[in-house]
Order: structure tokens, then C-alpha cells, then sequence
């Protein structure tokens, strides 16, 4: 987990980040991968 320089900023940042949000999970294929996948079947 030590990607800032030590492991205890890296976790304090992510604590920051993920304070008060909703995390929503979806089920099926998200839009990027669809979009990634149908370029490369183009090319």
C-alpha cells in the first residue's frame, strides 16, 4: 500500500478520499469496456 511515500499517508489520503461517499455497485458490462472492446474488433 506504500505508494505516496509511506503507508500511512497513502491511507490517511484514501480515508480523505472515501469519507462521506456512496459506493454504488452495478451489475452488467460497464460503456468504456464495451467502447474498448468494439475498437479493437474494428481494427
Amino acid at each position: 500500500m506504500e505508494r505516496l511515500g509511506s503507508e500511512r499517508l497513502t491511507g490517511a489520503l484514501l480515508d480523505r478520499l472515501t469519507h462521506r461517499v456512496h459506493i454504488l455497485e452495478t451489475n452488467g458490462q460497464s460503456y468504456r469496456l464495451q467502447d474498448a472492446n468494439g475498437r479493437l474488433k474494428r481494427k
